[in-house]
């Protein structure tokens, strides 16, 4: 399918962005510019933006959560001979980041730079078997000494590094891979729910929240949703999916790429609210899009926080398919995306006060 070229840059914007968890301003300043004369914007004290935008009623109000930060490394040292030592932010299999191209964010400018690996023709039998654990791992910026490193570049504990990761439309047209899809594309969701609502007088008042420090425990959502109080909240998420080799029947996700937003029944944080995951299914079928079920095993979303806000909001996951997730590159298809646009956005004029009641008459 094809995506105007304003909706790719908004795409290629928010994944270019480097945040990590607890460095995501430059994300902020994007999503401060995308929603200006959208909506109106706070935000609370860990740095969470919360994007106002009012419909016919101020209430209910309805929370479009996707999170700002990526999974990163920070720099924890430099070595006599210039070397990096660095820890990682939120979840990484090692295996993914060896002899991957890092930035290293610093006060002076970005410092390209590359986890070094050593070459296969001095590895034992026995060591080319082994995965190289992280504690064993260092970046290379191209410098002889600690004081080229820190004086000459300006590398110093606490900068944040991010995947050096172009944003990228694959050769079909109909996929994009690039970095930190985890979770900037629930940011771009939201973003466009509300261009679409634009000019509407929805039943209800709009908060995309743009959160913070997802990847190390939910922690803007709890704060975020603490501000908002929501009477529904949406966590807008990438979905792992099982159509990738390797996957087993079973055991894997069940999600395709290609093949509709996938509609969380459960993870590890939240059951989610049944009537709320119906309604969602029932706006699928009206609109005529497909969707998929998802399921997850171990992780969590932002509405693990959400639902448990005060006396409780019923909330729903719903998310983008997306492959290689908490890697340097990962891959979507615009159809998915675009689709789980449509349908946050029908579900999202379907809100009323009614039906926000409905969800909790038990």
């Amino acid at each position: 399918m094809s995506i105007s070229p304003e909706r790719l840059d908004l795409l290629r914007r928010l994944s270019e962005a480097p945040g990590i968890s607890g460095y995501e301003d430059a994300v902020r300043a994007v999503v401060r510019e995308e929603v200006r004369g959208l909506a109106d914007v706070t935000s609370d004290k860990l740095g969470s933006l919360i994007c106002r935008k009012r419909g016919a009623a101020d209430e209910p109000r309805i929370m479009l959560a996707g999170h700002m930060d990526e999974t990163g490394f920070v720099v924890t040292a430099v070595n006599k001979d210039g070397f990096l030592r660095f820890l990682p932010v939120g979840g990484w299999w090692e295996q993914v980041m060896l002899a991957q191209r890092v930035i290293v964010k610093t006060k002076k400018g970005d410092v390209p730079g590359v986890i070094g690996s050593k070459p296969p023709h001095i590895l034992s039998e026995k060591d080319r078997a082994k995965v190289v654990e992280r504690k064993d791992m260092f970046i290379d910026v191209g410098v002889a000494s600690a004081d080229e490193a820190t004086g000459l570049l300006g590398v110093t504990p606490g900068d944040q590094i991010v995947p050096d990761s172009p944003f990228k439309v694959m050769a079909t047209g109909k996929m994009i891979m690039g970095k930190a899809w985890d979770d900037r594309i629930g940011i771009a969701i939201f973003i466009e729910v509300m261009r679409n609502l634009a000019q509407e007088k929805h039943p209800n008042t709009l908060y995309g929240v743009a959160t913070v420090l997802e990847e190390v425990g939910l922690r803007g959502a709890q704060t975020s949703a603490h501000v908002v109080n929501p009477h529904v909240g949406i966590a807008l998420e990438v979905d792992i999916p099982g159509d990738t080799p390797g996957m087993i029947e079973g055991e894997a996700p069940v999600s395709r790429v290609g093949q509709g937003p996938s509609i969380l029944v459960i993870d590890s944080s939240m059951i989610p609210n049944r009537r709320l995951v119906e309604l969602a299914v029932e706006t699928a079928n009206r609109e005529g899009l497909p969707f998929q079920y998802s399921s997850m095993a171990r992780g969590g979303t932002d509405a693990g926080r959400m639902h448990m806000n005060a006396g409780g909001a019923p909330c729903v996951v719903i998310s983008v398919p997306t492959r290689y997730i908490h890697s340097h590159t990962s891959i979507f298809s615009l159809e998915d995306y675009d689709n789980t646009v449509r349908l946050v956005t029908a579900l999202c004029r379907r809100l009323d006060a009614k039906t926000v009641a409905s969800l909790t008459d038990f």
